[in-house]
């Protein structure tokens, strides 16, 4: 099947009406009923103001970046974009085309 790669980035402790972007995300696409998504934390990175933020073994609030990632239809795509902008989400994201399917 042909589809849509859809990644955002974002910062494993930024909040969205106080829960975890990443997890408003995640709900969001379950209530479109996109059928799968993932959560990718990493282990440094820096994003557009240039602050690098790395995981240390005796750091306990971190802020790493993370990945939320989905393959899903163009349209539910757009639908997942245009929610995440009615939300007021600032949110940095990618898209791609992919071909997809299930093997037997």
């Amino acid at each position: 099947m042909k589809g849509t790669y859809l990644k955002f980035y974002l910062h494993e402790n930024r909040q969205h009406h106080h829960v975890l972007a990443y997890e408003w995300l995640l709900e969001q696409a379950r209530a479109l009923g996109i059928q799968g998504g993932s959560v990718f934390k990493s282990i440094a990175g820096y994003g557009r103001h240039g602050v690098l933020h790395e995981d240390h073994f005796f750091e306990l609030g971190n802020d790493l970046p993370v990945e939320v990632v989905f393959v899903l239809s163009p349209e539910q795509s757009g639908q997942l974009l245009n929610l995440v902008r009615e939300a007021g989400l600032p949110l940095l994201y990618v898209t791609m085309p992919v071909e997809y399917g299930i093997l037997p």
